[in-house]
Order: structure tokens, then C-alpha cells, then sequence
């Protein structure tokens, strides 16, 4: 399982990546404002490469539910600050998450190597174009809706096989596009227009997509569905089985595990790799 990220060539067959996230938003749903200053950011983002992040994902627009849409030009200047310093410090990967072209464009300019869509490449028309010509990692994602109103009632008649055919049908388009299918990751979209018990049968049923041949990309941190799950609602009821879900959604062929806490979900990576004979 290769996963190409522009003159990178990254082996997942044995070894699973940690995404650590940074947020340089005022108003993501868990740390919200904690990361606005590009200093704070960038010491937070180098803390979490010591820990063993191998990719850093930065946002400057939040994507939780009822989120409002922020322009591209003000989510330019909450990444670059950031990827900037992160590039002058640190050959980590690098990813921008967004929707927009501009930004990704910008972002990839300035050092990154990896467009991480939440539109799953369908929010921007430009966006296709700027992935083919950057050679860029890419990562799908599915959402039903939009951030504004994805929760307000999700509906599926089965959420498996309609995001694995929203996966067939977004690689094929992506390839027609010019985008190498090696360039491309895919993620489920835990919690982007799914209730807990679409969020549940997504990660029971995750190796249904390890036959599109692409890794696979989960985020489950710090997320509400968690508190559902766990019977408490509070932010920290959420952290425990999120570690927990990093060891099955990785027993289950998840590559990429996308975290707010690095070290305790690179613990339960290792050992899972450790103890299913992948090290």
C-alpha cells in the first residue's frame, strides 16, 4: 500500500500513520481559539511531531456541525502564518484542510503536501485541477450535506454501501481528472452527515472499503458521537474510547488515524501493529 504525496513515496503496507491536528480557528467544537497565534500553533504542531506525528493537519475554517463559512482570504491568513514556521522547522508532512482551491493553492506554495477535502474535491471546481497538476496527496472524504446543516437529520438506506459507492465513483472521477489514483487517500467522514449509529457502522464495517485498494483515513477524536457511544456527553468522556477506536479502526485496515492527542493514540497504533504482526 503506497501512498504518493509529490516526491514522496510512503509505504502503509506495514505501518500506519498518526494526522495530528491543529485548529487555527476561533470556533472548532474542542479547541476552539487554542491555536490562533501561528507561535502557539507552531509549538503545539512541533510537540506533537516529537510525540511521532508523521502528518500535520491545519484548518483555518471550522467544519463542525452549524459551523458558518468563513472567506478564503481570512483562512488564508490563519494557515500560512503556520505552515510557514512548520516548513522552516520541520520536514513533517504537511496537510491544509479545506475546501476551497485558493487556499489549497496557497498552502501547497508554501510547503504543504497534502489537500485534505471535506467536500471529497466537490466544493470548489478548481479544486480537481489543483490536485492533478500539484502531484499532491489527496484525501476524499465523504459528507452528506454541508457543515451548516449536515446533522439536522442524515439519512441513508445503507451507509455502507453508499459511501463505498461515493468512493467508486469520486476515484473515478479523480483519475479522469488527471489526479494519479496513487496520490489519493479516502476517509468515511465519521460524523459529517451521519448519526452515532451510522458513525457505529462505519467503523464496524471499515475493511468493506479496503478493496478500492486505497488507504484509508479515520478521525474519530474527541468526536460527539464518542459521548453517545460512552453514555456521557462531557469532553473528556470522549478521550478513552477514542484511543480505543484508534486499535480497532487499525485491526480493521484504517492507515491514517487523524488525533487530537498524539502520543496515547501512537501508543495504541504500535501495540496493535505489534500484536497483529504489523511492525
Amino acid at each position: 500500500m503506497i501512498w504518493k504525496i509529490r516526491d514522496r513515496e510512503i509505504d502503509l503496507s506495514r505501518r500506519a500513520l498518526v494526522m495530528g491536528i491543529i485548529n487555527t480557528t476561533p470556533d472548532s467544537f474542542s479547541d476552539g481559539g487554542s491555536f490562533l497565534d501561528p507561535q502557539a500553533a507552531l509549538a503545539h504542531g512541533l510537540a506533537m511531531v516529537a510525540e511521532g506525528a508523521e502528518i500535520l493537519d491545519i484548518g483555518g475554517e471550522s467544519t463542525r456541525p452549524g459551523a458558518q463559512g468563513v472567506s478564503a482570504d481570512e483562512e488564508i491568513q490563519r494557515v500560512l502564518p503556520v505552515i510557514q514556521a512548520l516548513r522552516r522547522e520541520s520536514q513533517v508532512l504537511i496537510s491544509i484542510d479545506t475546501s476551497k482551491a485558493a487556499v489549497a493553492r496557497a498552502a501547497l506554495d508554501a510547503g504543504a503536501d497534502i489537500i485534505n477535502d471535506v467536500t471529497g474535491l466537490r466544493g470548489d471546481a478548481d479544486m480537481l485541477a489543483l490536485a492533478a497538476s500539484s502531484k499532491a496527496g489527496v484525501v476524499i472524504m465523504h459528507m452528506q450535506g454541508e457543515p451548516r446543516t449536515m446533522q439536522v437529520a442524515p439519512a441513508y438506506e445503507d451507509v455502507v454501501s453508499e459511501v463505498g459507492e461515493f468512493f467508486r465513483h469520486s476515484l473515478a472521477g479523480a483519475v479522469a481528472s488527471g489526479i494519479d489514483p496513487m496520490c489519493i487517500a479516502l476517509d468515511p467522514g465519521i460524523g459529517f452527515g451521519k448519526s452515532p449509529e451510522h458513525n457505529r457502522r462505519l467503523l464496524a464495517e471499515l475493511s468493506a472499503f479496503l478493496n478500492l485498494g486505497r488507504p484509508l483515513l479515520v478521525g474519530v477524536s474527541r468526536k460527539s458521537f464518542l459521548g453517545w457511544l460512552a453514555g456521557s456527553m462531557a469532553m473528556d468522556a470522549r478521550f478513552w474510547p477514542g484511543v480505543a477506536l484508534t486499535s480497532i479502526c487499525r485491526e480493521r485496515g484504517a492507515k491514517i488515524l487523524r488525533v487530537h492527542d498524539v502520543k496515547p493514540h501512537m501508543e495504541a497504533l504500535r501495540m496493535t501493529e505489534a500484536i497483529i504482526g504489523h511492525v
